[in-house]
């Protein structure tokens, strides 16, 4: 399998042709080679020397934790894409300034929370603006082609998913761009360099390297399997397992039972996993220095399992089991105030007020995992953008 990098640190005439550009780089740890090289030092060591280096949440070094501002470093060839408000996600006019080209390479895991993909739609739109050619240096799906989980409804995009997308998309990073940039004509400024050798429904197990982690809590491919659904804990008082060493895995809380909340889980049918029941205390966020009990959910069959459903289903069982102590998040969510945070996650509010209603867990969890025709179009035509 070669990756976008690997491609282009070995096409001559494409690196002739960046020696001679302006150049901006959009990366963050898990931006490497075969061989383990970031892509920076990569194009370094080839003559191409970028004059602005973009950083994504969690920061150039990928060291700060989520939701946490970052400010740009000493270094001012570094520029940070994430800050306190939402006008600080793009790149501003003079951070594009004299550059020909800007280069991204980032890892992706599939699920349309995960915000390396709307940086990277939000670069692609002010270079468009900026008359700024874009290079999408492409990277696999690690959890496959796979998707789940409905569109969201109107009014409910956000940072934690810009464009209407599948809960797991089973897209690429590049493929997405490329969607965006056709659909809003800017398709000839954007090129997408990607992966070859590999089916688009292999899992990460088979890429033949290292899977790398992109952000502080995404160490595995395991936790990128059941992000999708692990995320949706965020809009809860459950602790998503930071923390711990197995965050979006491990989920609890001080009063929760987790051999009741295993027992739940299993009976709700779903399939491709076990819940196990466990103590743990989070040695920082929700929770931290706390006793919870809870479960681990482990992954049995990759290709059977629904993280969606599952951790939908999940929630409800915890809020049926004891509604007094739990809460859903109503703080600020990624800069949106007046919409609660699980809403903005699920794509709409049915599935919190179906939770708090008290209904079945299994079927609000097959409302939100549901995938129909609108859902498959959106997916085709993003597939699509990359070849046309």
């Amino acid at each position: 399998m070669e990756t976008g990098l690997d491609r282009l640190v070995a096409d001559s005439a494409r690196i002739a042709r960046l020696r001679a550009s302006r150049v901006g780089l959009l990366a963050h740890p898990a931006s490497v080679t075969r061989g383990l090289v970031h892509a920076l030092d990569a194009l370094r060591d080839l003559g191409v020397v970028p004059q602005v280096l973009f950083g994504p949440e969690h920061g150039w070094a990928g060291h700060a934790q989520d939701m946490i501002g970052v400010g740009d470093e000493r270094d001012a060839r570094i520029v940070s894409l994430y800050g306190e408000r939402f006008a600080d996600l793009s790149p501003k006019e003079s951070d594009l300034a004299g550059l020909d080209v800007v280069v991204i390479d980032m890892q992706d895991v599939g699920a349309r929370y995960y915000t390396f993909v709307w940086t990277a739609v939000l670069v692609a739109r002010a270079c468009r603006d900026a008359g700024v050619r874009v290079l999408v240096l492409d990277r696999p799906n690690p959890i496959g082609d796979a998707i789940e989980g409905r569109l969201q409804r109107d009014g409910f995009c956000s940072f934690v998913g810009l464009e209407r997308v599948p809960i797991r998309h089973g897209l690429t990073l590049g493929e997405i761009v490329a969607w965006r940039a056709k659909r809003e004509g800017y398709a000839e400024l954007v090129e997408i360099l990607g992966v070859t050798g590999i089916d688009p429904g292999a899992h990460a197990p088979s890429w033949d390297r290292p899977f790398v982690m992109p952000s502080p809590n995404m160490p595995t491919y395991e936790t990128a399997l059941v992000y999708p659904g692990g995320c949706l804990l965020e809009g809860t008082n459950l602790s998503d397992g930071r923390g711990t060493t197995r965050p979006f895995e491990i989920t609890g809380a001080p009063w929760i039972d987790g051999r009741k909340l295993a027992e739940g889980l299993a009976k709700t049918g779903l399939p491709g996993f076990f819940a196990r029941p466990l103590s743990f205390e989070p040695t920082f966020h929700k929770h931290g220095k706390q006793s919870c009990g809870g479960v681990q959910i482990h992954v049995t069959d990759a290709r059977a399992f629904l993280p969606v459903a599952t951790y939908v289903a999940l929630v409800a069982l915890a809020h049926h089991a004891s509604p007094s102590d739990f809460r859903f998040r109503t703080e600020r969510y990624e800069f949106v105030d007046d919409i609660p945070a699980f809403d903005l996650l699920t794509g709409g509010a049915e599935a919190r007020e179906r939770i708090l209603a008290g209904d079945d867990p299994r079927a609000i969890a097959d409302a939100v995992s549901a995938i129909g025709d609108e859902e498959r179009a959106i997916v085709a035509e993003a597939r699509g953008a990359t070849r046309a």
